[in-house]
């Protein structure tokens, strides 16, 4: 597998103003909180390169029932005075939780493709198959790439605190994630293997929207249970 649990929460957004105001606040507090929180495994955060939400973070949780644990809503209805502060800046959020459906390879490559996509009625089992079979497969098989996984969307979690301050949320769709430690051999499999005509074909509802991102954090819980959080 690509993730280190089976189920991630994924968010995709943009934010206003200073990008440093955001890294400071998700790399200084934000991270060490969630990954104190029961059933979170690793935190990733990447940023994009060219069009597309400029963050996708990734969130490795054991099971999509964290997003109802009572831990985590207890986070979620108290906001920090940092995320209180620092939240009415994000744009877009796109975050949900989700099923780990299949995978391939193993590790963490620091460049990752995202395919964001959504299956036609009835159509959910038929595409997911197909890329199980054949195009994580086919990922796989490019020298240079290191991991990929599909992810299936949860029912989106309850309302909080902490997302009224930014909005509603927009819901997350299927997400294609794959890794590489060869910059050109991830642009290869995103004009290749990834065919817009080709999801279609197999059930998508629409043609896939892509985004090539770069690995700007990396946390692990077993790293936050050894440290103090930092200070803001």
């Amino acid at each position: 597998m690509a993730l280190s649990g089976d189920a991630a929460m994924v968010l995709f957004y943009d934010f206003a103003g200073d990008p440093a105001d955001h890294d400071a606040w998700h790399s200084r507090e934000h991270l060490h909180e969630r990954l104190s929180v029961p059933g979170f495994l690793r935190a990733t955060r990447w940023v994009g390169e060219g069009e597309g939400p400029r963050y996708l973070v990734i969130y490795e949780v054991d099971a999509v029932s964290v997003a109802t644990a009572p831990a985590y809503l207890e986070r979620l209805e108290n906001p920090t005075p940092w995320t209180a502060q620092v939240m009415p800046r994000f744009r877009g959020m796109m975050r949900g939780f989700s099923h780990v459906v299949a995978g391939a390879g193993y590790g963490l490559g620091g460049v990752a493709l995202a395919v964001r996509f959504a299956p036609g009625p009835g159509a959910e089992s038929r595409l997911s198959d197909w890329i199980a079979r054949k195009i994580l497969p086919e990922m796989m098989a490019e020298p240079g790439m290191v991991a990929s996984c599909l992810l299936r969307p949860a029912p989106p979690p309850p309302m909080t605190r902490e997302q009224s301050l930014r909005g509603p949320d927009a819901f997350l769709p299927w997400v294609l994630f794959a890794t590489a430690y060869d910059r050109a051999a991830l642009e290869r499999v995103a004009t290749a293997a990834i065919v817009a005509g080709a999801f279609a074909e197999n059930g998508a509802a629409a043609a896939p929207a892509m985004g090539l991102y770069a690995l700007h954090c990396f946390a692990t819980a077993e790293e936050v249970a050894r440290t103090l959080p930092p200070r803001a």
